[in-house]
């Protein structure tokens, strides 16, 4: 079967468009393509919208370019124009009515067209601020939100309407098999009035007209399920929030609450969530290449305040006025194209397309062979009874009927239902795992995260809780201990007053946290954990946080970001000083300062001698798990470039160590991988022994020598990396391209199928690169989120182990459908095939096929594909890259099960009369009854038979899955209502109390079937792969017992 299904392969992410079209080539078998390659990505609508895409970005490009090479000449002629005064600017009553001073295109055009000069005649950002009749202080009043989104729109984007439930049914109703039967049944029926009259001549093609219409409800009743909650999944990924300051103070809104007017706070990572104009900020630089296409940053500042939706920060901060939502923006024309072509497909979605072709081809043989063997013996039938030359209506419904027969067979052996239920297992899971705080953006990824063999995590926020308060300070050569949330003061800290001035400046002034009143008055302090540890610590010191930022200027921000490891400010002081303050690693931040304050708070030379007493101090913060930071301080000299901080010549004013505990029950799901066989690494841009403490702490860490620093890892040759990367477990000190390298390492050199943490901007090419990329939801930034295929909501280690349990989940669910339908398939073409060759009949007739392709197609994927996960699935080793997806297990399974069923039916349908006694004119009636009854139940038991496919206990926690319990419920009650009270439609006769005892026995010896054979030792895998840290893969299966 590999060797068939090797051109069905499509790695999990990035398949190129060649690798997506070759396998939709090999799939020549399909009844219902129109459902069956819902999920599937369309290449043709695809390739369209790239083109439109395309055509968007080059516009914007030329403006750009063109707007670049004007700007000279614009500047040129703003003063003159602005001399000339503002040319008349006509207004509609619609927006005069609301007092605004500016119409919706106007304001729109600004600033995708760049436009200075129409800013200017508009008297700037503050003359547009006063047109849509906004304070730049206070934002926008929540009593103007629907006049503004009545004249100036919503931030929403056109979006195709959703598929409603009948859209469903008539692609059901689009399989081609089901259209020949109804042909079929139609025909019947008139022949059979013709031939029988009313109401008898009706029933045949009557029953098969209900059983289509029944498998057409039942399997749109499934799809359109499905729609929904991949409906409310879309819903949830897109759901961003950003910063905004309304009705006077800060607060969090939906991108989609978005209105003109709005003032809006950015910071890196952050995605520009429309329109807008730079108000004020620092060292804005964005990247409009999601536009433009153009990989340059540009920078954003007064003299070029335009801000375009859907470009990202990159690096700075600034607050940003709305000028245009939605549809007015160019982003906005691009959204409409984004999900155009729809979503790759996933692996397994791909290999179970080529088993159902192979299948396929298979179940169309044997109904041909069925139908040919069923005419040559009625034609010889007829020629030897001397009929040969005479034929009435009745042969023709005889013929009819076994053409009806034929087609069925293809309608059970062609199983449409195994690429579906990839797609239902995984809208399963992934409803499950939002619910689990864990947002699956791609189909794949979930898929994929069953196969994890490791997770590179980071450390803080994902092992830790993110709520950081200063635990230990030292200053003026002293170490003090931070307790509780009690005022501080000089004398407390023993320091003198000049020292206590400029720590507090260091703290109020470098920082990009706020501190702002909420709906109750109360400060609140918004920032990343570290900066809001800082503040709350400086407000316990001195609670005059507005005045020290009332009282100074700020020249210029160095925001901090994962390569610079610190943040400095330039300050101008009231009393005319200027000061640059620097924040950062302490490796970082020493190296840049010459001097530092000591006992009696004078300034003196930082030696070698107090460099390393600083060191041992940070040493031993980081070793209770303190995640350490310097603060430093200098004088500008009077030649100073504001447009330069100092990166040099500074005073260590103080370090300070920030407790960040362990989140609770990380250490359980660190064990619970260890046992899963998923290694566990964490990569961090912590001090090496912060890392180290909290890496034993989770229970990461085996030894100290196992951990190292990024930049040491990268510096050494591929021999070296070889050689040391299986023993890594904590990677220190680590940049996003030290991250990018581990993770691309990993995957090439030792075949690891990688899950990766990441949270910021620069994690973005390790969050692409990685097998499985996983951002934070809540300190993750925009651009994170937008490059992982998973986010974790609550940023819990925890959460990231339950994705790795549903992934596992996903795969074992499908491979117990694709054993359970494997077999029925099996059964029902031999049986009516061998019937057909030997008796001339098939003991099945179509309206008893349509039921049992009901149960093992739509029913059976809803039972077993929608199985929650069990601890088991974490004791056992992922699945390896390449591995058989149908094992030696399930055949195994497979052909014992069907040998079984067919010595039974087989027996039954060749010597059922003798053997149970039956006589009569209905002799026949009643044992196609117990052969239907007998196979159903057979079909029954061993869909519980499948809920293991290697432990002999199948009813372990079945009542914890009660979408199997109701449809083996429902099933059952069906199957009696079709052979007590539908006899006439599907050809069945009441059956005694004893018969049914029967058949339910025959049945249930399917159980005992499955533990002998579950006994039979066949290999548990292909392959047992031994795991590089030098231990052996778990054991599975039977080595479990």
């Amino acid at each position: 079967m590999d060797d068939l299904l090797k051109d069905f392969e499509v790695p999990p992410k990035n398949s190129s468009e060649a690798a997506l079209r070759r396998w939709r080539k090999l799939v020549t078998i399909v009844r219902n393509p129109r459902r069956r390659f819902r999920m599937i990505a369309n290449l043709e609508k695809r390739s369209e919208a790239e083109q439109q895409k395309l055509k968007i970005k080059e516009k914007i490009r030329v403006a750009l370019i063109v707007q670049k090479a004007a700007l000279q000449f614009i500047d040129g002629m703003i003063c003159s124009f602005a001399a000339a005064g503002p040319t008349e600017y006509k207004l509609t009553d619609e927006v005069r009515e609301a007092k605004f001073g500016i119409e919706p295109d106007e304001l729109a055009s600004i600033v995708h067209g760049h436009d200075k000069k129409r800013l200017k005649l508009h008297g700037g950002v503050e003359g547009i601020a006063e047109k849509v009749t906004v304070s730049l202080d206070e934002g926008v009043h929540s009593e103007s939100l629907s006049t503004r989104q009545k004249i100036y729109g919503f931030n929403q984007y056109t979006e195709k309407p959703p598929r409603n439930f009948w859209m469903f049914v008539w692609d059901a109703f689009q399989d081609l098999t089901l259209i020949i039967l109804m042909i079929c049944a139609v025909t019947s029926i008139g022949v059979g009035i013709a031939t029988e009259g009313w109401p008898k001549g009706v029933y045949d093609g009557a029953g098969i007209l209900l059983s289509i219409i029944l498998v057409v409800l039942v399997t749109a009743i499934s799809d359109y399920r499905q729609s929904l909650q991949f409906r409310e999944l879309d819903k949830e990924k897109k759901k961003i929030s950003v910063q905004v300051t309304r009705d006077g103070r800060r607060q969090q809104v939906s991108i989609y609450d978005l209105v003109v007017g709005d003032v809006v706070h950015l910071c890196i990572g952050d995605q520009v969530p429309a329109d807008g104009l730079f108000i004020s900020g620092y060292s804005l630089q964005i990247d409009e290449s999601s536009l433009s296409g153009e990989p340059d940053p540009v920078d954003i500042c007064e003299q070029h305040p335009f801000l375009l939706s859907g470009t990202k920060v990159r690096d700075g901060s600034a607050k940003m006025l709305v000028s245009a939502v939605g549809m007015r923006t160019e982003w906005g024309k691009l959204m409409e194209t984004l999900n155009e072509g729809g979503e790759d497909e996933t692996p397994l979605q791909v290999k179970l397309n080529g088993v159902a072709t192979i299948i396929g081809k298979i179940g169309l043989t044997f109904a041909v062979l069925t139908f040919l063997v069923l005419t040559v013996r009625f034609l010889i039938e007829k020629a030897l009874h001397n009929d040969f030359t005479v034929w009435s209506s009745t042969d023709a419904l005889t013929l009819l009927d076994y053409f009806a027969i034929a087609v069925t067979i293809i309608v059970v052996a062609v199983p449409e239902g195994l690429p579906l239920a990839v797609t239902l297992s995984l809208a399963f899971a992934m409803k499950q795992l939002m619910d689990e705080r864990a947002l699956v953006r791609h189909l794949s990824a979930c898929e994929t995260m069953g196969s994890a063999s490791c997770i590179c995590t980071d450390k803080t926020g994902t092992l830790t809780t993110n709520h950081m308060v200063v635990n230990k300070l030292w200053i003026c050569d002293k170490i003090k201990n931070i307790g509780g949330n009690e005022n501080k003061n000089l004398d407390e800290l023993e320091i003198s007053e000049s020292v206590f001035g400029t720590l507090l400046r260091a703290i109020f002034l470098n920082s990009s946290a706020e501190v702002v009143k909420d709906e109750n008055g109360k400060n609140s302090i918004l920032g990343t954990p570290t900066e809001t540890a800082l503040v709350e610590f400086g407000l316990l010191l001195s609670d005059d946080h507005d005045a020290y930022r009332r009282q100074s200027k700020i020249l210029k921000v160095e925001p901090f970001n994962s390569d610079r490891k610190k943040m400095s400010v330039l300050v101008a002081l009231p009393d005319g000083r200027t000061q640059a303050f620097c924040k950062g690693a302490p490796e970082i931040v020493l190296r840049m300062c010459e001097k530092v304050v000591d006992c009696n708070g004078e300034l003196v030379h930082l030696s070698e001698e107090l460099a390393r007493t600083i060191t041992e101090a940070i040493n031993g913060f980081a070793s209770d798990a303190l995640r350490t930071l310097c603060l430093a301080v200098k004088d500008a000299e009077e030649t100073f470039n504001e447009n330069n901080i100092p990166d040099s010549g500074y005073t260590l004013i103080a370090v300070f160590g920030i407790k960040d505990p362990v989140r609770p029950g990380v250490k359980e799901a660190v064990q619970t991988c260890l046992a899963a066989g998923i290694t566990v690494r964490m990569v961090t841009g912590d001090n090496i022994n912060t890392a180290k403490a909290i890496a034993k702490e989770c229970g990461i860490l085996t030894a100290n020598e196992n951990a190292i620093e990024g930049p040491e890892f990268s510096s050494k040759s591929l021999d070296e990396i070889r050689d040391i990367i299986p023993k890594i477990q904590v990677m220190a000190r680590s940049k996003p391209s030290d991250k990018l390298n581990f993770v691309t390492h990993l995957r090439n050199m030792y075949g690891e199928v990688v899950a990766v943490t990441g949270d910021g901007t620069n994690d973005a090419p390790a969050l692409r690169q990685s097998d499985i990329g996983l951002a934070m939801g809540i300190a993750g930034t925009e651009v994170a989120k937008e490059n992982a295929d998973v986010i974790v909501m609550d940023d819990n280690f925890a959460t990231i182990v339950n994705v790795a349990k549903w992934g596992r989940a996903v795969y074992i669910n499908i491979q117990k459908f694709v054993q359970f339908q494997l077999t029925v398939n099996v059964v029902a073409l031999v049986i009516n095939f061998v019937s057909a060759c030997i008796s001339g009949s098939a003991p099945l007739t179509a309206v008893q096929l349509l039921w049992v392709n009901m149960i093992m197609d739509t029913l059976g994927a809803l039972a077993l594909a929608t199985e929650p996960p069990n601890d088991a699935l974490m004791k056992r080793p992922p699945v390896p890259r390449g591995a058989s997806f149908i094992t030696k297990l399930m055949w195994r399974n497979i052909i014992g099960q069907s040998i079984y069923q067919l010595i039974v039916l087989g027996v039954l349908n060749f010597d059922g009369k003798q053997l149970l006694g039956l006589t009569g004119s209905d002799g026949t009636v009643v044992l196609n009854t117990v052969i239907f009854n007998t196979f159903v139940f057979c079909q029954v038991f061993n869909e519980i038979n499948s809920r293991d496919i290697e432990k002999i206990n199948v009813f372990r926690g079945i009542f914890s899955s009660w979408i199997f319990v109701g449809v083996m419920v429902a099933t059952v009650a069906f199957q009696v209502v079709i052979v007590e009270y539908l006899g006439t439609f599907a050809s069945t006769v009441p059956l005694s109390w004893q018969l049914w005892l029967l058949c339910i026995v025959i049945g249930s010896v399917s159980l005992i079937v499955g533990v002998i054979l579950k006994c039979i030792p066949v290999g548990s895998a292909d392959f047992k792969p031994k795991h590089h840290d030098g231990y052996d893969a778990l054991p599975s299966g039977p080595e479990l017992a």
